[in-house]
């Protein structure tokens, strides 16, 4: 996942089963904060465009940046900030945006009036945590035009079967992920292995770029630390490609 995050604003509402434990809910809870309010960021809504002393822009050339993940970009509280955030996008075309929703219905309603075939340096996703949100999300999220789609299996609470929306060719790479935190529910690798066989039959790249909390391999349950979480789904994800190499 990039490591550069940028939230021009903060805030959501729980819509489907991957939201049950979202960990945007947990940490804002441990400051007393009610992430069901939504607002605009104060110092960071133009992040894109800050530069440094030297004049040279905070966020490198080349850089990709997570969009809005601690709240989601097409949320209607967002619709009269929204056209802003459009621009400082188009200001950064040196830079790749990945913009994740949960709100796939939205997607077509909230786009820029210029956007036609997509923006170069945009990259549309949608989380689809189990089969059902798969089969509601995927078939919108590939009806709106754009030029690079990734599909976050994220948090993973079951094997889901993309093959029928990665057969087109219009996903570039799917990125799987558990669940963190507190009451964080359990990351089968079994499930994972299967979406990687799938990726490689169509072509499509793929990541696990976590494991989750609770992360299960050979019928054993790993209560992991944060940290771990990374560094173990490394480890896994190298494991998955010496079996294609097999």
């Amino acid at each position: 996942m990039p490591k550069n995050l940028w939230s021009p604003w903060h805030g959501c509402h729980k819509c489907s089963a991957g939201c049950k434990n979202c960990y945007v809910f947990f940490l804002d809870g441990l400051h007393q904060k009610d992430t069901n309010v939504v607002l605009r960021s104060k110092t960071n809504f133009n992040l894109p465009l800050k530069k440094s002393r030297d004049g040279s822009y905070k966020i490198e050339s080349g850089s990709e940046v997570a969009t809005c993940f601690t709240s989601d970009f097409f949320l209607e509280e967002a619709d009269p900030w929204r056209a802003e955030a459009w621009e400082i996008i188009k200001k950064r075309p040196d830079v790749n945006f990945l913009i994740c929703t949960k709100r796939a219905e939205r997607i077509g309603l909230c786009l820029p009036s210029d956007w036609g075939d997509g923006y170069s340096n945009v990259i549309l996703a949608v989380t689809c945590e189990n089969q059902e949100m798969a089969d509601k999300r995927m078939p919108i999220f590939l009806s709106v035009p754009a030029m690079r789609r990734y599909v976050l299996v994220a948090p993973i609470l079951e094997y889901v079967d993309l093959s029928k929306f990665l057969e087109g060719g219009k996903i570039e790479r799917v990125s799987v992920g558990g669940e963190s935190y507190e009451g964080a529910r359990e990351c089968d690798f079994e499930w994972v292995k299967k979406i990687y066989f799938d990726c490689n039959k169509f072509n499509v790249k793929f990541d696990f770029h976590q494991t989750g909390s609770r992360f299960k391999m050979n019928g054993k349950i790993f209560n992991l630390k944060h940290k771990q979480e990374y560094s173990q789904a490394k480890k896994g994800f190298e494991y998955l490609k010496s079996l294609k190499k097999d």
